[in-house]
């Protein structure tokens, strides 16, 4: 359970980066600030739901295609955030395109660097154990 709080949060943090990061280097990609919370719960319950259903389809039917569903499940995500909530809304197909390559790039990036600072404590702790025994030495 611990662990769903974990990476729940986790995602959160790494969808609103994303979601800010597209908001800021798009004009056609605007969030206002009352709706930024209710279209960020939106898009990460959005993506927690339709990644494993886009993924399991697309090993199904499109193997080649496992490489991108990370992008359609993000390009989905925003579609339905823009679909469910006033929060967000994108214009043009250019800006649909880049905003879920800018919004899942930063968020790839997020996820990954959001863990070294928020349990760097925890990591430091775990790097000073030794992960095997000592061998002793040979008599």
């Amino acid at each position: 359970m611990l662990r769903f709080i974990v990476v729940t949060i986790l995602e959160l943090a790494a969808n609103a980066i994303g979601l800010l990061v597209a908001a800021w280097l798009l004009p056609g990609f605007q969030i206002n600030w009352l709706g930024f919370l209710t279209a960020l719960v939106i898009f990460t319950i959005a993506k927690f739901i339709l990644g494993p259903l886009i993924f399991k389809l697309s090993f199904q039917y499109a193997r080649a295609l496992n490489g991108g569903v990370a992008l359609v499940v993000t390009f989905v995500g925003l579609w339905v955030t823009t679909w469910l909530t006033n929060g967000l809304t994108i214009d043009g197909l250019t800006t649909w395109i880049l905003s879920s390559l800018i919004v899942w790039l930063a968020g790839v990036l997020a996820s990954l660097v959001l863990p070294l600072f928020l349990f760097k404590k925890i990591l430091s702790n775990r790097s000073d154990t030794p992960r095997t025994p000592p061998i002793p030495p040979i008599a």
